[in-house]
């Protein structure tokens, strides 16, 4: 009489494939809760300035009206401007190019020689997005405002500029950013 080596259940599954099936289906919960847990560990400003040549970015945020020093003492996290607020697909994947890239650039500059004033100038509308500032500031025009404040947003609202928000507000983020910079890094040499 043949052996059968391969032990079936009543459905005809061997007991391996539904094993698998299982594993796979736990392996992958816990890849999406670690994912999940992963993305929001690394959209604090803490693990931001993990990086060496990060830290005065933090302490001039830190000093800046969205870094906590407003009447409401409301902070912004890195990621709240830095990061856009469209799609989670676009989000991610703007979060891992922009990571990597972090990552690359602290291992390759010497952030003493390193020239933050010209890059800030130059990339100031890349790594701070409309839609970023637009996902708090929703309102432009709220009750109170001056005349003068609507009619410099007036343009804007109509989307008639190219204009973005940086381009008025560019040291907003970040108090004395360039000046904190230039300080910690000829310190640290």
């Amino acid at each position: 009489m043949p052996v059968n080596p391969k032990k079936t259940g009543e459905g005809g599954f061997s007991r391996r494939w539904r094993w698998g099936v299982v594993s796979g289906l736990l392996i992958a919960v816990i890849t999406v809760l670690a994912s999940g847990y992963m993305v929001d560990i690394t959209n604090t400003d803490v693990f931001c300035q993990t990086c060496h040549a990060m830290k005065p970015f933090r302490a001039s945020w830190q000093k800046s009206v969205h870094g906590g020093q407003n009447p409401q003492g409301f902070a912004a996290q890195c990621v709240d401007c830095h990061l856009p607020h469209g799609s989670f697909v676009e989000y991610l994947t703007t979060k891992a190019i922009t990571g990597t890239g972090d990552v690359i650039q602290n291992l390759i500059i010497d952030p003493a020689e390193f020239d933050w004033a010209a890059n800030a100038e130059k990339n100031r509308l890349k790594f701070t997005y409309d839609n970023a500032c637009r996902h708090c500031h929703k309102h432009l025009e709220p009750v109170g405002v001056k005349p003068g404040a609507l009619l410099a947003h007036r343009a804007y609202l109509y989307g008639q500029t190219d204009k973005k928000c940086a381009s008025c507000h560019p040291h907003v983020g970040h108090k004395d950013m360039i000046e904190m910079a230039d300080k910690f890094f000829k310190k640290a040499l």
